[in-house]
């Protein structure tokens, strides 16, 4: 991830947390229209999940620059992910709903080269997260 990458990523999350309840709801509509399956995964309040999971993302973007802090996290969340359910495939199935999601808030902030950015951005994420969850 160079620096640009980082730069578009963390600029437009920052849009998004100013919709960030409506982002997380347009999330979760988006992950189970794409795979109705995932919804017993999530027990519980989903407006209390959508708050969860906009501050683990938050957190994630704010630590682009510091991998050597983000990877520990990202690996020890696998974990957790694992024990919950989630199975590899269901990863491509969330970057897939989250881009969606970026494209619905960010509007026409959502240039190819952000689309580009968050999908490599995810990317890497994902493969940290997939490798942990197999170790």
């Amino acid at each position: 991830m160079d620096k640009q990458v980082i730069d578009d990523v963390q600029s437009t999350w920052k849009i998004v947390e100013g919709i960030a309840p409506q982002a997380a709801a347009l999330f979760y509509t988006n992950l189970f229209e794409a795979d109705p399956s995932l919804k017993p995964l999530f027990k519980g309040d989903m407006t209390e999940q959508g708050k969860k999971l906009m501050q683990m993302i938050g957190a994630a973007v704010g630590k682009l620059t510091a991998l050597d802090v983000l990877v520990p996290i990202l690996q020890g969340l696998a974990v957790r992910h694992t024990a919950y359910g989630v199975q590899e495939a269901h990863y491509a199935t969330v970057g897939g709903a989250l881009l969606k999601t970026l494209e619905q808030g960010l509007g026409p902030a959502f240039t190819p080269q952000v689309k580009s950015a968050w999908t490599e951005v995810y990317g890497v994420m994902a493969s940290v997260m997939i490798a942990a969850s197999k170790a």
